[in-house]
């Protein structure tokens, strides 16, 4: 039967044969063929991740260059930064690090105290002025 379906298909495909129940032909060299076509794929794979690592490091140097251009911080540095300064400020402390003293705050001149002072007496009676300013 199956001899006659081949005669019957004549210039039909090989594959057309398989599908109608005829019997694969074996490849001598199939396993061969088949371990070049993994080896090229794998070579293809490795030239592309080599391609794109190029593409990417061409890409950083141009943006190191704009970081550079404009004084900008990559994120990691900034934030190595920020944690090394508090670090820095609360070394040897058990507490939480204490929060800056705005400009103007605080550590201020004895002058003003003086001046709070003398406004303070000027609005004491007479005798006591005196005293105070003695």
């Amino acid at each position: 039967m199956e001899f006659v379906m081949k005669q019957a298909l004549g210039g039909a495909t090989k594959d057309m044969g398989k599908m109608l129940g005829g019997e694969e032909e074996k490849d001598p060299d199939a396993a061969k063929k088949e371990e070049e076509r993994q080896e090229a794929l794998r070579q293809q794979e490795e030239e592309r991740k080599a391609k794109y690592a190029k593409m990417e490091a061409e890409r950083e140097n141009v943006r190191q260059g704009i970081r550079d251009k404009y004084g900008i911080k990559k994120k990691e540095e900034r934030e190595a930064e920020a944690q090394a300064a508090l670090e820095a400020n609360a070394e040897g402390s058990l507490t939480r690090p204490k929060k800056a003293i705005p400009p103007g705050c605080g550590d201020e001149d004895e002058e003003e105290e003086e001046s709070i002072l003398d406004t303070v007496i000027k609005y004491l009676p007479g005798p006591l002025q005196d005293m105070f300013k003695k």
